[in-house]
């Protein structure tokens, strides 16, 4: 596993002052240009998806739709979108939660979740935890089972994982790297 995180961390650039000023900001994009260490960070995620068993991956909007849909297909599991408020059409379940300053609400198609579901959620960092929070909510209310939650990178000082354990009650949190 070190080969892998050595791998992954040589791919994220730090943007200083973004998206503002005394923001050390994780750019990811050098790693999913790169295919080797896409593939590896595929894989890593899929494998926790086979661990946990899972049958389903939900995908937080919009980093998470990167990485989640190509864990679904290795992992040979369906990929559920969690949108913000508004992008999805037909019948949807809402889940609102606050921000720092502020609230924002998050949606899924309650029909592509069953009670035989047990979903991963795939994000690409674990910050403060209220989208997280939000999405394991809003999974148990559409009456699927949480399976876990998996990240690229979790920011440790923003104790997200702290504010995320009671809502996970007991499913795993797996970061493949604390910064």
């Amino acid at each position: 596993m070190t080969d892998i995180r050595e791998l992954l961390l040589s791919r994220i650039r730090d943007v200083a002052d973004y998206p503002e000023p005394g923001v050390m900001f994780k750019d990811i994009t050098p790693l999913l240009a790169d295919p080797a260490a896409f593939t590896a960070l595929t894989d890593a995620l899929a494998e926790i998806a086979e661990r946990t068993g899972a049958t389903k991956v939900v995908g937080l909007e919009a980093r998470g739709f990167i990485l989640g849909a190509p864990v679904a297909v290795r992992a040979g599991l369906g990929f559920i979108p969690v949108r913000k408020a508004g992008k999805l059409p037909g019948a949807t379940l809402g889940q609102a939660y606050d921000l720092e300053y502020g609230s924002a609400e998050i949606e899924v198609h309650a029909e592509d979740l069953t009670a035989d579901d047990r979903v991963l959620i795939v994000d690409d960092v674990l910050a403060t935890g209220g989208t997280a929070e939000a999405s394991v909510q809003l999974i148990r209310r559409a009456g699927a089972d949480v399976a876990g939650l998996a990240v690229l990178m979790e920011l440790g000082f923003l104790s997200g994982r702290a504010r995320l354990e009671p809502a996970l009650d007991g499913a795993p949190l797996e970061a493949l790297l604390t910064v």
